[in-house]
């Protein structure tokens, strides 16, 4: 049985070290035989650098390596000089640690390409000598592969000034790409975020963007059918439905696809479901970013955006969802077009996901150190329609929100701060919960449905300027579900900003 390639990504190791390979060659063919400069992004840990290790071997002539692969038969092997260019390792915090990791990538490519720069030049100029020189010693043109081309301002984000410098760095860096047209082969370019004032956009004006074209959706990622016949043999026995909810979903107008990474870590650890790629970091920024502004949870049910709205992250305006979207949190669940525009609907993938983002929201949010017993309590009273310890559990859940947690920006005078933490911490248990649930009498709040059990309707207020359960009643939001016969049962909660808690919990069955 062939070995699984965790964190491996140089394909002639994959290959002679007999680990598992699905075959992109087929794809990396057709990009090189019908353009010349492509981009694309796709959120960390999904197979970047493999691919672009994958064109590295196939420029680099080596020919060996893809025996029995798509590609060995259908194209001609030559040799060309390819410049690497990463910035996976490395931090970078100022001009001069940036720029000195600029000139060690450039002299690694020095040394491989058996080239030398002029000391007295800048990154750029050394860049553009670098190219111009490959090009004339091999009498071929020039390969340029440039992975996480972005993250030296992702890496500072949080600090506007530091990030804003390191765009400009870049920009002037990725501006030789364009100078240096005539003596390019090929050019491929990776990271996770598109910044739309980097002038590898601007500059670069033909460069072929595949970020969401169908025909690379499966570019990066493995596919049901890869998971059901190349992992066939790890994963005999296996519930195949149950893996494709917990992993699959990753959508870019296409098939969708799963992470790499959640895979072989749920056959490594023996099939446990976990959350292996949402752990390998924290969001904290976006976790800082939603608090900031407020942000109302369940309007992640409906989020809909235009092409400009995805494409427009950068270092002075930052769009939650644009964000969320790039980074993985957020995936293309349909389109819809209406005179020639089209309209995005956005949704969150799969189970990994919205229980470890929505679980990290919440407890960043409600600041409570190890919620579990108690949201647990919650869920279990629902599910049994005790509402005496529904409204104890609820009350000790809201009771241990640090009191400093509402100091200055006053959440506690906000509706939805109380309705976003209920509802991330139990749309994180994985149980249908509708937020701003639509009807043709206006929107419920919160709409729970309970597997193989009861609906709960519920409407929260504030301050009791309106009573809840009346409202619901008033406006027949129920009778949505009165059809799907099941036990159905309206709470109204009220919340008091003084004492920053619950002040009634009501509630009334229907059927």
């Amino acid at each position: 049985m062939k070995k699984l390639p965790i964190g491996i990504s140089t394909l002639k190791e994959i290959i002679e070290e007999n680990y598992l390979y699905v075959d992109k060659t087929k794809i990396a063919l057709d990009l090189i035989e019908n353009g010349k400069y492509y981009f694309l992004s796709r959120p960390r840990r999904f197979g970047k650098s493999l691919f672009l290790d994958t064109l590295r071997t196939i420029f680099n002539g080596e020919k060996e390596v893809f025996q029995g692969l798509y590609i060995y038969e259908k194209w001609d092997f030559k040799q060309y000089p390819v410049v690497r260019i990463s910035f996976n390792s490395g931090r970078f915090t100022s001009r001069e640690e940036f720029n000195q990791r600029i000139y060690e990538i450039l002299k690694i490519n020095q040394k491989d390409l058996g080239v030398t720069c002029d000391t007295d030049l800048s990154s750029s100029g050394c860049f553009e000598q670098l190219i111009l020189k490959a090009y004339e010693k091999y009498n071929q043109k020039v390969v340029i592969l440039v992975d996480e081309y972005d993250k030296p301002i992702l890496d500072n984000i949080e600090n506007r000034e530091i990030a804003t410098l390191m765009r400009e760095e870049l920009k002037n860096f990725y501006s030789v790409i364009k100078g240096a047209d005539e003596y390019l082969k090929f050019v491929f370019i990776t990271g996770v975020s598109k910044f739309s004032k980097v002038s590898l956009f601007s500059g670069l004006n033909n460069i072929n963007d595949i970020t969401l074209d169908s025909s690379y959706s499966t570019i990066c990622g493995y596919t049901q059918n890869d998971v059901e016949t190349v992992f066939a043999q790890h994963l005999k026995g296996q519930d195949f439905e149950k893996i494709k909810l917990w992993y699959n979903g990753y959508k870019w107008l296409g098939e969708g696809v799963y992470n790499p990474f959640d895979i072989l870590l749920f056959i490594q650890k023996n099939y446990e479901y976990r959350n292996y790629w949402f752990s390998t970091a924290t969001p904290t920024f976006l976790l800082k970013l939603i608090e900031k502004n407020n942000y109302f949870l369940p309007d992640l049910e409906n989020i809909v955006k235009d092409e400009r709205m995805l494409n427009s992250f950068d270092v002075d305006y930052i769009e939650l969802e644009t964000l969320m979207w790039q980074t993985g949190y957020l995936t293309i669940d349909r389109t819809e077009t209406i005179l020639d525009t089209i309209s995005y609907y956005l949704t969150i993938p799969n189970k990994e996901v919205r229980s470890s983002l929505l679980g990290s929201v919440a407890d960043f949010m409600s600041k409570i150190h190890s919620p579990t017993a108690t949201t647990n309590g919650i869920l279990i009273a629902l599910i049994e329609a005790d509402f005496p310890s529904f409204e104890k559990y609820l009350k000790s859940l809201f009771a241990a929100i640090p009191y400093n947690n509402f100091t200055g920006v006053k959440l506690y005078e906000y509706e939805g701060y109380y309705v976003s933490v209920f509802y991330a911490y139990f749309k994180a248990f994985g149980i249908e919960l509708i937020g701003e649930d639509v009807t043709n009498k206006g929107r419920i709040d919160l709409t729970i449905k309970i597997p193989n059990g009861a609906i709960y309707v519920i409407e929260f207020k504030v301050d009791g300027k309106e009573n809840a359960l009346n409202q619901i009643k008033t406006m027949n939001y129920h009778e949505k579900y009165l059809r799907e016969k099941r036990e159905l049962y309206l709470l109204g909660i009220a919340f008091d900003k003084e004492n920053r808690n619950v002040s009634l919990v009501e509630w009334e069955k229907i059927i």
